[in-house]
């Protein structure tokens, strides 16, 4: 891949995002379980957003199905923000994510979006799982966090 000015600078915010996100979440909680739910969901968003901008997940990155990612990345966010923070509301903002993604992979199959790409469907099986289970090892870590928290009172 050739890389521009461009690429190098939407880099540069997603990693700077990626660590004022981190931080933040670190602020909210000295939870260990809390912050390792927030990273795990930072990293995940971060992957998402590279992978699907350079080579994307549906055929290549200028498929435009790969659009129904944002879906998925503006239910996390939206979820986050009207959580505020709170473990409990957290988790359930992850598996709403993961149940998005899921979707977006059933959609994809369904009306066999990149069907022409020779890895197709096995590249979308992988990340769909792959996305799942990081979106779902998330929530487990904001239940984790709350269940912690109750205890403490």
């Amino acid at each position: 891949m050739n890389w521009t000015f461009f690429d190098f600078a939407i880099m540069g915010v997603l990693i700077g995002g990626v660590i004022v996100a981190v931080r933040l979440a670190f602020r909210k909680s000295p939870n260990h379980a809390y912050r390792a739910g927030a990273a795990i969901a930072v990293i995940a968003a971060f992957l998402l957003i590279w992978i699907n901008g350079a080579v994307g997940i549906i055929g290549s990155e200028n498929n435009d199905a790969n659009l129904m990612f944002a879906g998925v990345l503006f239910i996390s966010g939206i979820g986050a923000v009207l959580a505020r923070g709170e473990p409990v509301k957290m988790a359930k903002t992850m598996y709403a994510t993961a149940i998005a993604q899921a979707l977006v992979a059933v959609i994809e199959l369904i009306a066999r979006f990149g069907a022409s790409d020779p890895s197709w469907p096995r590249e979308i099986v992988v990340l769909t799982v792959l996305f799942c289970g990081l979106w779902l090892l998330s929530a487990n870590r904001f239940q984790k966090a709350a269940r912690e928290l109750a205890l403490a009172g």
